[in-house]
């Protein structure tokens, strides 16, 4: 068998089937088979989630495999169109579904993890002369039921695909060209990294960067997988995700990112403040940022809180806020970056709602109005500009 090249295509990447089938139809040339893990097109999962939830809240398990049903059609939808996009070049090419290899997960549906992926169907397919797999991303099956991984899953499935086939490097394909110290949409100075170490990366993701899936992090540290942030769009050098001895170049701030996806909740009276959080935990609820008698949950879980709580509770839902998160190898043990960070909001004269700190993490909640202009002016503070 061939050399396998394990290659993932994001949304806006499949806005242009032509072009992704050129880049897998190169390596096919150099000798490669290619696997293709595969997202749905840009905007179709976002508008299948928001008719789900006009609809109903989710609030149980068979409404949320049922969700799944719906989520996990993008996907297959991809799979068909590149793989018949490939053949109509002359690539030998066959889609796969998570059902059909299978690719085996709990039963926790919409946030599903992976137990097992059988890849004897892939490997006969390459021995019979087909040249390429294309994967839909995002999706597993437990017992007779379709389980999505979490929004940016398909970064999950290639990296587990590249851990099976015992493949050391997994290219992720995207509409920009690397990870840069901000999104360069806010702050068009941005620098781009050469290489990001994972730790960093996953700080990075799990705080509102739409780069790489917080798990799929996991899961290439853990195995040693090293990933390749590429564009679809131009031939230059991406960013390398890499074990923090391997980076080469070191700066005292690596990216900031910013989420508007949380909800600030501060009680009023927080007397049973164990006893609450037990409770929103226990309905798996993620809770983040625990600061006095305030906290953050995802805009997606308020309903579910307020259903959990006693009428008699007194609190206050903010969801006009954002999470601005400084990330950085020992940033609470270096007090220049929080002079630097106080000295920003002093100036401008921005309140803090809640503030927490890690070895590689400084994430504070402002006023969302405040966020933008924020990340841009801690981003110069910094000297991360190009």
């Amino acid at each position: 068998m061939n050399k396998i090249i394990i290659k993932k295509f994001g949304g806006t990447s499949l806005t242009d089937l032509n072009r992704v089938a050129n880049l897998i139809k190169n390596d096919i040339e150099k000798g490669y088979n290619v696997i293709a893990v595969v997202s749905a097109a840009a905007g179709f999962t976002d508008q299948m989630a928001f008719q789900a939830r006009q609809i109903s809240n989710l609030n149980c398990r068979q409404e949320l495999s049922e969700y799944d049903v719906l989520l996990s059609a993008g996907e297959q939808i991809s799979c068909g169109l590149l793989a018949i996009t490939l053949l109509s070049v002359g690539v030998n090419a066959k889609s796969w579904l998570a059902w059909q290899l299978p690719i085996v997960t709990d039963n926790f549906y919409s946030e599903s993890k992976i137990k097992k992926i059988k890849i004897d169907h892939v490997k006969r397919s390459f021995a019979e002369g087909y040249t390429a797999a294309i994967i839909a991303g995002f999706q597993g099956i437990h017992d007779d039921r379709i389980t999505t991984f979490g929004r940016g899953g398909s970064d999950i499935s290639a990296i587990a695909f590249a851990v099976v086939f015992g493949i050391r490097t997994c290219e992720i394909f995207t509409d920009i060209d690397g990870i840069y110290t901000a999104d360069p949409k806010i702050v068009p100075r941005a620098r781009k990294l050469k290489s990001i170490s994972y730790n960093e990366i996953l700080e990075m993701s799990s705080s509102g960067a739409k780069i790489l899936h917080n798990r799929s992090v996991q899961l290439a540290m853990k195995h040693n997988i090293k990933v390749q942030v590429l564009s679809t769009f131009e031939e230059v050098e991406g960013t390398t995700v890499l074990h923090e001895k391997d980076v080469l170049e070191r700066y005292l701030i690596t990216g900031i990112t910013y989420s508007t996806h949380e909800a600030l909740v501060t009680f009023t009276n927080f007397a049973n403040t164990l006893d609450t959080l037990r409770d929103i935990a226990g309905a798996n609820v993620k809770v983040d940022m625990i600061h006095g008698s305030s906290f953050l949950i995802s805009k997606f879980d308020v309903d579910l809180m307020t259903k959990l709580l006693n009428k008699n509770e007194n609190y206050v839902v903010n969801n006009n806020i954002a999470k601005i998160s400084i990330i950085g190898i020992g940033v609470m043990s270096n007090t220049e970056v929080m002079y630097r960070t106080l000295k920003v909001l002093s100036e401008k004269k921005i309140e803090i709602l809640a503030v927490t700190m890690s070895e590689i993490k400084i994430s504070i909640v402002v006023q969302k109005k405040h966020a933008e202009a924020l990340i841009r002016d801690l981003h110069t503070e910094y000297e991360l500009d190009v």
